[in-house]
């Protein structure tokens, strides 16, 4: 196939995984409205309680067959997706000769697939998490809607600056990591919102209904959230060090507190802190996913606030 041929393939793919993710969205709502509720907790983690050891695990949620037929149906569509989303980088890459994150398109699209995997490995191993699933898929849905169109670039070879072996080596561990945090993040906010609505039923406040009820247990979500974070903090710690030596060999120094370069030291800060609040007492559960949470944002407001408005020698990096 010729370098176009295989660019325009790249394109396919990337609306195929689109739609593929789409359906795999509205599975997951099936299963969730058509399973049944989970059977209650054997003990709850309070609003701002702790989420370790402790802390008995809800079991996971019992559906019948509709709801696991559904289940299996979203995960199947998603496994498909992720099967065209990395078609989507390999002919890119094929098609320009080079790894295809080279752009804020390929990047964006990247750190999104990597978020999927992340997703797919835990539903796999813990059936329970499939429950999360609508939860990551609709953000990925609409972020590669946005991707689209908003960053797509006709693939070409990159600007002189990124033609380097430290593309490979930098760049790739700051794909990973980033996606490896936005499922960290979601898992948070998730055990943020279930904690609360346990608090309340507890309290007889709320009925343990709806689609909160059909989540996995706070413990679980809590557990979920700090794996990927310990996952993911010594591989940005790697992207950010491995950056630093690639500013020395193009720049002449090794930081030069640059707007990228800040609020990436910035999120390396705000992860090591949420590691810390998560092994501190007085600061475990809820003060801790906050502190994730704000990690996640900080990841969000690097990668498009910093990339497309600000200015600085990252610039090469935006749309085009």
């Amino acid at each position: 196939m010729t370098p176009d041929s295989l660019a325009a393939l790249s394109d396919s793919l990337f609306s195929v995984s689109v739609a593929l993710y789409s359906l795999a969205v509205v599975a997951f709502c099936a299963q969730l409205a058509f399973g049944r509720r989970p059977a209650p907790a054997r003990e709850l983690v309070g609003a701002g309680g702790p989420a370790g050891p402790a802390a008995a695990p809800a079991p996971a949620p019992a559906e019948d067959s509709r709801g696991r037929r559904w289940g299996a149906i979203a995960i199947g569509l998603t496994a498909l997706g992720a099967l065209a989303h990395t078609g989507v980088l390999v002919a890119r890459g094929l098609a320009t000769d080079r790894l295809p994150w080279g752009n804020m398109y390929e990047f964006s699209t990247a750190t999104v697939l990597v978020a999927v995997v992340v997703y797919l490995v835990f539903a796999l191993r813990a059936p329970g998490l499939r429950h999360i699933g609508l939860f990551v898929l609709a953000p990925v849905v609409l972020s590669l809607v946005a991707i689209g169109l908003r960053l797509y670039a006709e693939a070409g070879p990159v600007v002189a600056a990124l033609r380097s072996y430290w593309l490979a080596i930098h760049v790739s561990t700051a794909v990973i990591g980033f996606g490896v945090f936005v499922v960290s993040g979601i898992a948070s906010v998730l055990y943020l919102l279930k904690t609360r609505h346990d608090a309340r039923v507890a309290s007889g406040e709320a009925s343990q209904e709806g689609i909160l009820a059909r989540l996995p247990g706070a413990a679980a979500l809590d557990r979920v959230a700090h794996r990927t974070a310990v996952f993911g903090f010594p591989i940005w710690t790697f992207a950010v060090i491995a950056g630093a030596v690639w500013a020395e060999a193009a720049w002449g120094r090794f930081w030069g507190w640059d707007p990228k370069e800040t609020w990436a030291f910035i999120a390396w800060v705000v992860y090591a802190a949420y590691l810390h609040a998560r092994t501190t007492a007085g600061w475990r559960g809820k003060p801790a996913a906050w502190v994730n949470v704000v990690g996640l944002g900080v990841m969000i407001f690097n990668l498009t606030f910093v990339n497309m408005v600000s200015t600085g020698l990252h610039s090469y990096a935006g749309v085009s």
